[in-house]
């Protein structure tokens, strides 16, 4: 029997090693792009230009300067008067109402006239009073001249009677002398011809009296005359202030609020309401850096924004001859503490071209934006350049 051998297996060969990981490689990177980094920096230069050629034009640098100078700091000005009281009293009408029209001379509110109206007629009697007693001063003048031709009369008939008893006393001391009369009878004469001279002084001092009363009456007339003028000015004055009981529009215009009531009392000065004139014009304050070119009677046009923009035009009026911190309350004082320089700004008066239908609609108070163009004269400058200066002498 044959005896079966089984095949010998071979062992199992042993499993191959695993393979070590490798590490991870980089990624490559490709070559940079010439093109690419051209346009960004070309782009970003493009921009950069375009926000300085912004901020030249915003500011109006070169190359972006122009003749025409503009400013926002602008207003519509006007005469705007309040109209006030010169006299206190009780208000016994009121003729007008808020913003209404009103002509020259138009009655718009009326004081309580009465103790006015009583000044009035006190002032006319007086003024009577003083001219009667002008008109009797011409009486007592002729009075004091007769008065100095009686005392003239009187002192001739003293000298008269002074010539007499001196005569009677010379031929009573030659009868004396010779014993025909007797020392009683002298000294009677002598005492007549002294009575007679103190007569005669008593004349000539009567006359003296009655030419002092002739010059006092001359001067008491320029005494009644003043006292009459006096008395005039009273009653005008006193027809003034019944005139101002009266408050009347001082010319045409247009009124504001009117805040006076009928029955109330107003003081001396009160305001009672304002009136805005149709005479308006518009003050630019521009900034001293850009009053080169500007000149009076230069073109103007300026936008108003209560107009929702519209365009009107005018003419530079006039200007200001100082800075508008010149006319402040406070001036600034630059001398003491820390300096800051400050664009100071220059009003212009702008004078508003007629014949606009929008100028109408302008009222006091109004913000526009002017321009001015200042062209023509730059370019008459232009043609016509300051002659140089002439050249210095040398020293010998």
């Amino acid at each position: 029997m044959t005896e079966n051998n089984p095949t010998p297996t071979p062992p199992p060969s042993a499993p191959p090693p695993a393979a070590t990981p490798s590490a991870p490689s980089a990624p490559s990177v490709p070559p940079p792009d010439r093109r690419y980094q051209w346009l960004s920096t070309a782009a970003f230069a493009a921009v950069a230009l375009v926000g300085v050629l912004i901020v030249l034009y915003a500011w109006r640098l070169p190359p972006f300067t122009s003749p025409v100078v503009t400013t926002e700091n602008a207003t519509v000005r006007g005469q705007v008067t309040i109209i006030g009281t010169q006299l206190s009293g009780y208000v016994t009408e009121v003729h007008v109402q808020d913003f209404v029209d009103v002509k020259a001379g138009q009655l718009l509110v009326r004081i309580d006239d009465r103790i006015y109206q009583q000044r009035l007629e006190q002032a006319q009697a007086q003024l009577a009073a003083q001219e009667a007693a002008l008109s009797n001063w011409a009486q007592q003048h002729a009075t004091s001249q007769a008065n100095t031709a009686v005392s003239a009369a009187a002192l001739a008939n003293a000298e008269a009677q002074a010539r007499k008893a001196a005569a009677d006393l010379a031929r009573v001391e030659q009868l004396v002398a010779d014993g025909s009369l007797s020392q009683r009878e002298y000294d009677q004469s002598r005492a007549t011809q002294a009575q007679m001279a103190a007569a005669l002084a008593q004349a000539r001092a009567n006359v003296d009296i009655a030419h002092q009363s002739v010059r006092s009456v001359v001067v008491s007339k320029q005494s009644l005359e003043a006292a009459v003028d006096s008395a005039r000015a009273a009653l005008k004055a006193a027809k003034i202030d019944l005139d101002n009981t009266r408050i009347v529009a001082p010319e045409d215009g247009q009124l504001g609020q009117v805040t006076v009531r009928q029955g109330a009392f107003v003081n001396s000065g009160a305001q009672l309401m304002a009136l805005v004139p149709r005479q308006i014009w518009i003050i630019a304050n521009y900034k001293e850096t850009q009053m080169n070119g500007v000149q009076e009677g230069q073109s103007a046009t300026f936008r108003v924004d209560a107009l929702d923009g519209a365009e009107l035009t005018g003419q530079v009026e006039r200007i200001s001859p100082a800075t508008g911190s010149e006319f402040s309350i406070l001036p600034a004082d630059n001398a003491t503490g820390n300096y800051l320089k400050i664009a100071q700004r220059i009003p212009v008066r702008i004078r508003i071209d007629p014949g606009q239908a929008n100028a109408r609609r302008l009222a006091p108070g109004m913000s526009v934006e002017v321009s001015i163009d200042t062209s023509a004269e730059l370019n008459d400058s232009a043609q016509n350049p300051a002659p140089a200066p002439a050249p210095k002498k040398a020293r010998p």
